[in-house]
């Protein structure tokens, strides 16, 4: 069954493989190229430095026409990610264009991780920390940072 999402997808795995973008990496689950699982670590010189935040990408068969559903699945505070780790970026919206591919999404998840977006808040304790309160916000970041060290590990708790 080679539809054109899934010949799609296999491309955007090959070219995400053979040229990983810095500081994030993507693949579709054992037997399923429609969802993968996908890693940002968290970029340098931003209060999200050294965390390892991981994500689900789920795909339709109308991708590349339509974006991927994409969320984080690590515990995220950011003033563009909803409590259910739902991201809110314009190209995953109303700006999705069929040339974007894995790595694209990926590369701007991770870049908004730098340059949040407050005006535009799906977290409003994180957007206005973010605007009024930097340590504060900062301090909130870095425990979740801290925890996405930690989540590997199924045996504690």
């Amino acid at each position: 069954m080679s539809t054109t999402a899934r010949r799609r997808l296999m491309r955007d795995f090959k070219r995400l493989q053979e040229d990983p973008p810095a500081g994030v990496s993507g693949t579709p689950t054992d037997n399923n190229i429609m969802l993968w699982n996908a890693v940002i670590f968290g970029p340098m010189d931003t209060p999200f430095e050294d965390g390892t935040f991981k994500l689900t990408i789920e795909f339709t068969e109308e991708y590349p026409n339509k974006p991927p559903t994409v969320r984080f699945t690590s515990k995220m505070f950011h003033p563009n990610v909803y409590a259910d780790g739902s991201i809110c970026l314009d190209i995953l919206q109303n700006r999705w264009s069929p040339t974007y591919d894995v790595s694209a999404v990926l590369t701007s998840i991770q870049s908004l991780l730098s340059d949040p977006n407050p005006n535009s808040p799906a977290n409003n304790e994180a957007a206005q920390l973010f605007k009024e309160n930097k340590r504060e916000y900062e301090r909130k970041v870095k425990a979740i940072v801290q925890e996405s060290w930690d989540s590997d590990d199924c045996d504690s708790d």
